[in-house]
């Protein structure tokens, strides 16, 4: 007798099954995969601004403001090109009253004598986890730590 070579049918249904449940979960990777992409560039630009505000205003002599827009979902350094919080992530602000401007919008201040008004900024995830930026009011340090959900 000769051995037959080749998969049963039973195999190719296994194969099938695992390539089924892969795909299957491939979307749902991708949207992880890009909502952590899109958290980790806003807050690596919150505070590369925030951090250039401060040099700003040191090297300029003069008042340059990071705020942020919770009505609108945006956030900048004075005049500059704002931009647009990605829809995944939430925005809480803790700065001086007199900072609060307008609808919604929230400044700190930088000084350029090197402090700032201070406050603090949080970005969070929808897991209710995330980062908050910190400014130190005397120093003008921009600093981040981890939120825990």
């Amino acid at each position: 007798m000769r051995g037959e070579r080749g998969f049963t049918l039973v195999e190719l249904l296994v194969v099938f099954g695992i390539l089924a449940l892969l795909m299957g979960l491939a979307p749902v990777a991708f949207d992880r995969m890009r909502d952590a992409s899109a958290y980790r560039d806003t807050v690596r630009t919150m505070l590369g601004q925030m951090r250039s505000a401060r040099y700003r205003a040191i090297a300029e002599g003069r008042e340059v403001r990071f705020s942020v827009n919770l009505a609108e979902r945006n956030y900048g350094v004075d005049a500059e090109v704002r931009r647009t919080l990605p829809d995944s992530l939430r925005l809480r602000a803790v700065v001086a009253g007199n900072e609060l401007v307008g609808r919604g919008e929230a400044s700190i201040r930088f000084l350029p004598s090197g402090g700032a008004t201070g406050g603090s900024i949080e970005v969070l995830r929808a897991s209710g986890g995330g980062t908050r930026l910190r400014v130190d009011w005397l120093s003008g340090r921009a600093t981040l730590e981890a939120l825990l959900p």
